[in-house]
């Protein structure tokens, strides 16, 4: 399962994800989220553990390669949607996705996302929930949760939470807690742990980490 495109006179090619790139994933994980959200990341932990959860669904694992070089990934977990009846809807969630820097802006995590969108469609699955910056993903078809009914536990709509149809009137409007999949409930401990095994990497303040705090701690009224 794989596909392959010329842009820009490069070959592009994304295809499942193999065990011989599971050190080259990680590595890119965290170099694109090193200091994004706070100092250091997690993110990289996160993609080693998924792999082996009940959740991760293997057939929604890709990488996306320039010219022979995977440069980007994407990983896929199980979610559900629960409404006011206690009735159960199976849905997906993913992250981490990731592009290296000098790579992004080019085309190739759209296309990533699309090829990803148009897998799990044919795997039977017609919603999709994230956790993420609007600006980059409201041109991907994601909107506002609240839109769509779909909240936390607590009964807020967090500005950052949006949804994604892929099959039109996935859901009709009823009202419906989302529930993530245990595997993002990360043991900060066993990350700091894996992370002190690699090469160090100097730990920042930049202003992406205030705007992903206000991001994170708001709600839609």
């Amino acid at each position: 399962m794989a596909m392959n495109e010329l842009l820009m006179n490069k070959i592009i090619r994304i295809r499942r994800e193999e065990p011989t790139d599971y050190e080259r994933v990680e590595e890119i994980t965290r170099k694109v989220f090193w200091n994004l959200y706070v100092p250091g990341c997690y993110e990289h932990y996160l993609v080693h553990i998924m792999r082996s959860h009940e959740d991760f669904v293997a057939e929604l694992d890709f990488v996306i390669e320039v010219d022979g070089q995977v440069i980007g990934n994407i990983m896929y977990t199980k979610a559900r949607l629960v409404d006011e009846a206690g009735e159960e809807k199976n849905i997906l969630t993913f992250g981490p996705v990731s592009i290296l820097s000098e790579y992004q802006r080019k085309g190739y995590g759209k296309k990533l996302l699309e090829y990803s969108f148009e897998k799990a469609s044919e795997l039977g699955y017609d919603v999709i929930v994230i956790f993420g910056n609007p600006g980059n993903y409201v041109g991907r078809g994601f909107k506002c949760c609240k839109k769509f009914n779909v909240c936390l536990e607590d009964g807020t709509y967090p500005t950052a939470m949006m949804v994604k149809e892929l099959k039109p009137n996935a859901l009709d409007g009823r009202r419906r807690v989302y529930y993530q999949s245990p595997v993002y409930e990360i043991d900060m401990e066993e990350a700091v742990r894996f992370d002190e095994g690699l090469q160090p990497m100097e730990k920042k303040f930049i202003p992406s980490q205030e705007e992903f705090y206000i991001m994170s701690n708001s709600i839609i009224r």
